[in-house]
């Protein structure tokens, strides 16, 4: 499969994810067990898939202390942006105003936190300050004319 492809789905899960979780807490009547029900799916998804496939290539060797902890910290920024995502609509924030707003800031965190951590051997075209602008402004537009609640 592509990395295209995998990007789009990823895409695509996330793009939806704001929204489910809402309803789940909504249906739920605690937003603490709908994120109990997203540990489990990060359970059932992010370690039982990678056992088998691991354990079916072999390939249970060579993990590094380094890589283990840098991927065990992402994991760990991943699941407060959920807890941060689900404390969001249990303080009134609704999928329509959260999510733009994550999905509008993440791109410009990434964008930095990975020139800091693995520098461009060249200095960055200009127009990637540019395209921040447009994202902040992109995000903007998407909560001015989002649909009413």
């Amino acid at each position: 499969m592509s990395w295209i492809t995998l990007a789009a789905g990823a895409a695509l899960s996330w793009g939806l994810y704001g929204a489910s979780l809402h309803r789940g807490q909504t249906e739920l009547g605690n937003p603490l067990r709908a994120m109990l029900c997203v540990g489990v799916a990060y359970f059932l998804v992010a370690i039982l898939v990678p056992v088998a496939a691991l354990t079916s290539q072999g390939e249970w060797r060579n993990f590094t202390l380094t890589g283990t902890i840098t991927a065990t910290l992402a994991g760990t920024l991943g699941a407060l942006g959920a807890v941060c995502i689900t404390y969001a609509f249990r303080a009134g924030g609704s999928p329509l105003v959260v999510m733009p707003l994550v999905f509008g800031g993440a791109p410009l965190v990434n964008v930095i936190s990975a020139t800091i951590l693995h520098p461009p051997k060249e200095a960055p075209n200009p127009l990637l300050y540019v395209g921040f602008i447009l994202t902040a402004v992109g995000a903007g537009m998407v909560l001015s004319y989002r649909p009413p609640a």
